[in-house]
């Protein structure tokens, strides 16, 4: 037996704006039974949660096991900017993985955005979801030039987006850059809440959650996973997900990922006046790259820096350092605001060569289907990752599948 299927990690570090929002509990079993199912979840974060919600849909038997209480890992650290834009963009991902593929992947996550909202609206989950547009502004990555042909790529396949100019752009929001993608089809909303509330929908249609435990090891077969846990207890299972955010399985190819850090501050509540016009998400074609959007309580919420730190202890002793960086980012992008930071946090995700996530079955291990989100697109991803496995789970193959892999 392996001390743990997964690799512990301190996902985050500091205190996120979301740990204080109300209705992130979820009621759950701590003693646990040998069981059977149909599916077992490993991971009770938005990942988990929201696959378990598709499968229960579909009439599933669901368990989800998690190490923690549910919504308690890396989904508080999220700055849930839900984009079906990708971090690598439509023009450069054609490059690197050809123009069909990368197509399909842009129109696929403008779906998962639609996913996203339906599954919500369909069980009434309250998160604060609010439909935006969004702005990605020029930056060292990517200037006026490249921003057109970006906008246009998009618009020819289907996709909402247009260019601004300069002289556009500071009139309608008043940044000064030599120009931007303005896109519609995204939103906002309050991650923590989203999982819990997509969790006890889940419940409500039977799905059973179980915590703390730790899932030490694996044995596949044939027709069947065997999942036993820290206290000898098994789970017995036809099929399992690997919704473990970014303590991932060994397993998945070391070439599809990096672990790396990010920071995020959000401002204490400031006056309507003091937004931005139209409140949309905005987001800079930049290395490194700033990103902000506003919350329900009127914070600015401010997100990157990013860093290839994977050690915690490092990722956290950089907190005061980045987020005084954002903070005065922040002051250049919207100068003659009183601007107080409120929370400030870090946390460890994947990157990954195309920006893309993995969700796949796992080679090595039968009947065992795997899910790494990558980039800035996380949820959405997850919400991609939910129709995959519930296609998985019933025998087919989503005709996407290999844009994941």
């Amino acid at each position: 037996m392996t001390s743990s299927a997964t690799l512990p990690r301190q996902l985050r570090g500091g205190r996120p704006v979301w740990a204080d929002s109300p209705r992130i509990k979820v009621r759950h079993h701590t003693r646990l039974e040998p069981i059977t199912c149909d599916v077992a979840i490993v991971g009770a974060g938005i990942s988990g949660a929201i696959a378990a919600l598709m499968l229960a849909e579909t009439g599933k038997d669901v368990i989800v096991l998690d190490r923690r209480p549910p919504v308690t890992g890396s989904t508080l650290a999220s700055t849930a900017m839900i984009q079906f834009e990708i971090d690598t963009p439509l023009t450069e991902l054609a490059d690197r993985i050809g123009a069909r593929k990368a197509e399909r992947a842009y129109r696929r996550s403008f779906a998962g955005n639609i996913s996203l909202r339906k599954l919500a609206e369909r069980h009434g989950i309250h998160c604060a979801w609010k439909e935006r547009d969004a702005l990605l502004l020029a930056g060292n990555e990517m200037g006026s030039r490249g921003l057109n042909a970006e906008a246009a790529y998009r618009a020819k396949i289907g996709l909402p987006s247009n260019f601004l100019s300069q002289a556009e752009l500071h009139e309608r929001y008043g940044f000064d850059r030599t120009g931007a993608v303005l896109s519609t089809g995204n939103a906002e909303l309050n991650p923590a809440q989203y999982a819990a509330g997509a969790m006890r929908a889940a419940q409500a249609l039977g799905a059973r959650i179980y915590s703390p435990h730790d899932v030490k090891d694996v044995v596949t077969g044939k027709d069947s996973v065997a999942l036993r846990t820290g206290s000898g207890m098994a789970v017995i299972a036809k099929k399992a997900v690997f919704a473990t955010g970014y303590e991932m399985l060994p397993q998945i190819p070391k070439q599809k990922y990096d672990i790396i850090s990010t920071w995020a501050i959000a401002t204490k509540p400031l006056p309507p006046d003091a937004f931005w016009p139209t409140r949309c998400l905005v987001w800079e074609a930049a290395d490194p790259y700033l990103y902000m959007r506003p919350t329900a309580d009127n914070r600015i919420l401010v997100g990157g820096e990013d860093a290839d730190i994977s050690e915690a202890a490092k990722r956290d002793a950089a907190t005061p350092r980045k987020a005084q960086r954002l903070l005065s980012k922040l002051n250049k992008l919207l100068p003659g605001r009183d601007l107080k930071i409120d929370y400030a946090w870090a946390g460890t995700f994947a990157d990954s060569p195309t920006g893309l996530p993995f969700l796949s079955e796992v080679d090595s291990m039968p009947n065992c289907f795997a899910l790494l989100g990558c980039g800035g697109n996380g949820i959405t991803f997850s919400a991609i990752a939910g129709e995959l496995i519930t296609a998985w789970a019933d025998g087919r193959r989503d005709p996407d599948a290999d844009l994941f892999v």
